[in-house]
C-alpha cells in the first residue's frame, strides 16, 4: 500500500531549545527520502541519517512528483532523454513520453508550495524529477552525461530561488551539511523578520546580528548588504526587502572556509582584549590558530569566544548568530 505523501509529517520537538522562529521547520523532501514506499520499484530510499539528525527540528512535507503525475506505483523506471535543443523524461524500454505529465503535476505542487511556508528542501539524487544536479541525461544513443536537473527540482527552484535546497547524497558532506542547515536556519529568520509590518529598524537590528555569520560567506556580501541597509529608507519596501533576502542567501550560499572563520574569530577576539587577561588573550589566539590550520574544529574556538562574551557581557557580540546559527544538538560545528 503506497503511503499518502502529501500530508506534511510532523517531528517530535520535545523539550529541545529552539535557534529561531516559533515551532518546527516546515522542510519539504521527496518522499521516498522518510520510507515512503513511492519508488518506480515500489521501494523507498529511507535516509536515516538524514531523519535522526533534524528530526527534533521539522515537520517534513513530502513530495512525490512521479506519483502526483498518476503514474501510480510501481511504474516502468524512466530516464532524462536529449532530444534536439531540449530533454524529455521517457521510459527506456517502451519510449513512452511523460515529459509533459511530469510538468502538470511540477508546476501544480510548487504552486501549492507557496503556501506552505517552507524554509529548505530535500531531494533525492540522481532523480529524473527530483534530482538537484548530475542527473544522466542520455543521448538518442543511449550514451549518458552528468549534466541534468530533475524537472520536478529545475520547477522548484525557479520558483523559488532563495530557498535552501540540497540533495540527500550532498548532504553526506559535512561542510555541505552545515551550510545547508544554517541556511535553512538563517531563512526562517528572514522569513520571521519580514512576514510582520517590519520598520527599517527591525532590519537594521537583524543585519547587524548577522554580520559576522555573512562575512564568514562572503566579504563581498558583507560589503553589499551593508550598504544596501544604509540606504533603506531611500528604496521602496518591497523592493528592498526582495533585494536584500535575494543577495543575504547568496551570501550565505556560499561555502564558509576555515580562513575566513578564523579571520571573523580574529575579528570578534578584537572586541575582547580590553576584557580578557593576557593568558586567555593567548589561549584563544592559539586556538584560532588551530583551527586555521585544521587541527580543532570550529567548535572548540567557538565555544571558547562564546564563554567569554558572555562572561563579560560584550555588547557588540551578544546576539551575533555567528556564534550559534544553528542549535548546539545538532553538533553540526563538530565536523567543519
Amino acid at each position: 500500500m503506497v503511503a499518502n505523501t502529501g500530508s506534511p509529517r510532523r517531528a517530535n520537538t520535545g523539550s529541545t531549545r529552539r535557534a529561531a522562529g516559533d515551532g518546527p521547520l516546515r522542510i519539504g523532501v521527496s518522499s521516498c527520502l522518510l520510507g515512503n514506499q513511492v519508488r518506480y520499484d515500489g521501494g523507498h530510499k529511507r535516509d536515516a541519517q538524514l531523519l535522526t539528525l533534524l528530526e527534533p527540528f521539522v515537520e517534513w512535507l513530502p513530495v512525490c512528483p512521479e506519483l502526483e503525475a498518476g503514474l501510480g506505483v510501481p511504474r516502468p523506471s524512466m530516464r532524462l532523454i536529449r532530444e534536439g535543443d531540449g530533454v524529455r523524461v521517457r521510459e527506456p524500454k517502451s519510449g513512452r513520453d511523460h515529459t509533459r505529465a511530469l510538468e502538470r503535476a511540477g508546476a501544480r505542487r510548487v504552486r501549492a508550495l507557496a503556501g506552505e511556508g517552507l524554509v529548505g528542501f530535500v531531494l533525492k539524487k540522481d532523480s529524473p524529477s527530483c534530482g538537484m544536479a548530475r542527473v544522466k541525461v542520455y543521448s538518442e544513443q543511449g550514451m549518458p552525461t552528468r549534466d541534468g536537473v530533475g524537472l520536478f527540482a529545475q520547477a522548484l527552484q525557479t520558483a523559488f530561488p532563495e530557498l535552501p535546497v540540497e540533495e540527500e547524497g550532498r548532504l553526506r558532506d559535512a561542510r555541505l551539511r552545515e551550510n545547508f542547515i544554517e541556511r535553512v536556519f538563517a531563512f526562517q529568520r528572514l522569513g520571521a523578520l519580514f512576514s510582520p509590518r517590519w520598520t527599517r529598524g527591525d532590519v537594521v537590528s537583524f543585519h547587524a546580528a548577522h554580520k559576522l555569520q555573512i562575512m564568514a560567506h562572503s566579504t563581498e556580501a558583507y560589503r553589499a548588504l551593508g550598504r544596501r541597509v544604509a540606504r533603506v529608507k531611500d528604496v521602496p519596501r518591497a523592493e528592498f526587502r526582495d533585494a536584500y533576502r535575494r543577495e543575504f542567501m547568496a551570501g550565505l550560499s556560499k561555502l564558509a572556509t576555515r580562513g575566513r572563520n578564523a579571520n571573523v574569530l580574529q575579528h570578534a577576539a578584537g572586541h575582547l582584549k580590553q576584557r580578557i587577561d593576557d593568558e586567555s588573550r593567548t589561549e584563544l589566539a592559539e586556538l584560532i590558530h588551530e583551527y586555521r590550520r585544521g587541527l580543532v574544529p570550529l567548535v572548540v574556538p567557538i565555544t571558547l569566544l562564546a564563554h567569554h562574551v558572555r562572561r563579560h557581557r560584550v555588547d557588540t557580540l551578544q546576539g551575533q548568530t555567528f556564534l550559534e546559527p544553528h542549535p548546539k544538538e545538532l553538533m553540526l560545528r563538530n565536523h567543519v
